[in-house]
């Protein structure tokens, strides 16, 4: 067991997501041998697991638990960076990502994982990277994973039709239209650090990224023409959805959202409220680790 002062020791992979993006994570691992294997997903806006608190914290509870700990930073990682593709350099970071892209990435991270003698494996993501098990789960059907945990999964469309208001919200989309349309979806958006697909990525209703349509049912809208939480109803593998109790994104009513969410999710998933902890559960990472740590064993 590691000493409750002691960050835990880990190793920088350096892996290839399944369209040959390179990536690079830590790859944490108990003293005592094991098949056992969880593989945290990161949050968008400029996130990064190397600059984060939360990665050796949350690690140290995993690797306590017996599990070995693969957080890696994907290809939306930091707001713009360069990554590499067949030896050319490509745009990434927020301000590029499609999260269907996200696919690849997991697919990346388990192969790796495989190739070390991990077979028990499972995915927990934490903010937009709970958005991705989602998208994951509703591309890949027929994955190796074992059990999902989405931390503090959130309403990025939803919270952009709150910011913009309905006019310019519609006015935005239309616009990321006309630019995808034109080949210059890639361009920045003059007001935003985001290329116009990207933000068309997040903002559509019907797209991938509105997995926890929260405003939408609140609000009575009907923002797409897709059921909502249609991705959160196919789910049929074990889950866990956590949410810390000052979660700032919630749209001002976290019991609410919750309540929603219970109504579309599948009788093998668990929604648990993590007191005094906010979205990003800073200063609660031990209860948070153990807490997952238990109901992944």
């Amino acid at each position: 067991m590691l000493s409750e002062f002691m960050d835990p020791l880990c190793q920088l992979i350096r892996f290839e997501a399944t369209d040959s993006v390179v990536l690079s994570g830590l790859l944490y691992e108990p003293r005592r041998r094991t098949r056992r294997a969880a593989i945290f997903l990161h949050g968008t806006g400029g996130a990064s697991i190397f600059d984060s608190d939360r990665t050796n914290l949350l690690a140290r509870e995993f690797v306590n638990a017996g599990f070995a700990f693969f957080p890696f930073n994907n290809r939306g990682a930091h707001l713009v960076r360069r990554l590499r593709r067949r030896g050319k350099s490509i745009g990434g970071g927020m301000a590029y990502e499609v999260i269907r892209d996200c696919v690849h990435d997991i697919d990346g991270a388990v192969r790796e994982l495989r190739r070390r003698g991990y077979r028990e494996l499972h995915l927990v993501g934490h903010s937009t990277g709970a958005n991705k098990i989602a998208v994951y789960d509703s591309r890949k059907k027929r994955n190796p994973i074992r059990r999902y945990v989405f931390l503090a999964g959130g309403d990025d469309t939803g919270l952009l039709y709150a910011e913009l208001g309905p006019r310019r919200f519609e006015s935005s989309l239309r616009k990321a239209r006309e630019m995808i349309r034109a080949k210059r979806g890639g361009e920045m958006m003059p007001s935003r650090m985001m290329s116009w697909r990207s933000f068309y990525d997040t903002a559509n209703p019907d797209g991938d990224y509105n997995v926890f349509p929260f405003l939408e049912e609140m609000r009575g809208l009907r923002l797409g023409r897709r059921r909502p939480f249609r991705m959160i109803e196919a789910i049929r593998k074990p889950s866990l959805y956590v949410y810390g109790e000052n979660e700032q994104f919630a749209h001002g009513d976290l019991p609410r959202c919750a309540a929603i969410l219970a109504a579309h999710v599948a009788a093998n998933a668990e929604i648990v409220i993590l007191e005094g902890a906010d979205h990003g559960f800073g200063g609660y990472e031990e209860e948070l680790g153990k807490l997952v740590t238990a109901w992944l064993s």
